[in-house]
């Protein structure tokens, strides 16, 4: 199964990625992490990637295709993968629909993960992290037993900007403008599926893996 992840920023997409790559044994594929890897290991697209990313630009499409493409056409992606923050336009999707196109390929599923504005804005400000390892927690859904203290490594726990209540607004102003297309895009070819993202972590899973095994 060839899946797209949807949804707005802390809509919780990327945690469903994980869960439903690790359930159906498929590669979770986030240009993050194919960004870094080309890079690493001194690719000749991850070049052209830094060079833009070193200046601060975006990388542009159709760079970006390229490399999603190559880490399609590997081995462990025979039985499917699970694509997550990307494609974010419209230009994009139609750029790699093109591409698996010429691979007598497409996806199967675009999951949307469902939340309204005002349940992201309190989640994700409700979000703590420790900047020294990483963990993250919620003040709500996933507190820390030592108050604002991390569980880990007993470093303090910190409200990140990109998770402060104005920054978060912003955040999903662009995705309304730029990414919410996909949704109208995905529907038009039948393969959007839309699960409720309010529900608990569990809840939007069995809902997801209902659709996936129907």
């Amino acid at each position: 199964m060839k899946i797209v992840m949807l949804g707005a920023p802390g809509a919780g997409k990327g945690t469903q990625a994980k869960m439903i790559a690790a359930k159906y044994e498929i590669p979770h594929i986030s240009t993050g992490d194919i960004f870094r890897s080309n890079i690493k290991n001194g690719t000749e697209l991850g070049r052209k990637a830094k060079e833009y990313m070193d200046q601060g630009l975006l990388v542009p499409d159709e760079l970006t295709v390229d490399l999603v493409i190559d880490r399609l056409a590997q081995d462990d992606c025979k039985k499917g993968y699970i694509l997550d923050g990307f494609p974010r336009t419209i230009p994009q999707a139609e750029a790699l629909d093109g591409a698996l196109a010429k691979l007598s390929d497409k996806l199967d599923y675009a999951v949307n993960v469902d939340v309204p504005d005002e349940n992201i804005v309190n989640r994700m400000s409700g979000r703590r992290a420790c900047l020294k390892c990483g963990a993250t927690y919620h003040v709500v859904f996933n507190p820390s037993s030592k108050g604002d203290v991390c569980e880990v490594c007993g470093d303090k726990l910190v409200l990140r900007d990109d998770d402060k209540p104005e920054t978060v607004q912003k955040r999903l102003g662009v995705y309304h403008d730029q990414t919410q297309p996909l949704i109208d895009y995905y529907a038009k070819q039948g393969i959007l599926k839309t699960v409720d993202g309010t529900q608990s972590m569990d809840d939007v899973f069995a809902a997801i893996t209902g659709i996936l095994e129907a």
